[in-house]
């Protein structure tokens, strides 16, 4: 039972997974972003570039992408960029810790209170940690947006 229960979950997450690679959300440039930075995973060839609108109370207002990559690249950049709108800076950084212990199998180093939508999308992600050369595909969205809020204009995963 466990094991068609796991292979279900492992088919929906990859589902999800392919459904964000070929239809990505907020695949634009956001115009009067004040926040942004450009991306690079040489081992895989994933580029983006992110921008955001972050408002005077650290809140992001929106973000959107460009570039190309593979799918779990792609898809990792649309999952992030709708779980990241109207979350604070400080929020957006502790999901950030959040999802590099999951796709890592590190321990979390920030308790984060996430929704069931949210905490289903990380775990699609989450599977890569089983892939290691996958993990740099996953993560490259998620440290060009601390790039970003850090004001450091370049990220790259080597």
């Amino acid at each position: 039972m466990t094991d068609t229960l796991d292979n279900d979950l492992r088919d929906l997450y990859q589902d999800l997974i392919l459904d964000h690679s070929k239809h990505p959300h907020n695949f634009h440039v956001v115009p009067d972003a004040n926040r942004e930075a450009l991306g690079h995973n040489p081992l895989c060839g994933d580029r983006l570039s992110l921008t955001l609108k972050v408002d005077a109370k650290g809140v992001i207002q929106d973000i959107g992408f460009q570039g190309s990559g593979c799918a779990i690249s792609v898809a990792s950049a649309s999952i992030m960029t709708d779980m990241l709108k109207g979350k604070t800076v400080d929020e957006a950084n502790a999901l950030f810790q959040h999802i590099h212990a999951a796709c890592t199998g590190a321990p979390a180093v920030v308790a984060v209170v996430i929704s069931e939508d949210d905490n289903d999308r990380l775990q699609a992600l989450a599977g890569v940690r089983h892939y290691p050369m996958r993990v740099k595909c996953a993560t490259l969205a998620w440290h060009t947006m601390q790039a970003a809020l850090k004001d450091e204009k370049k990220v790259s995963t080597e």
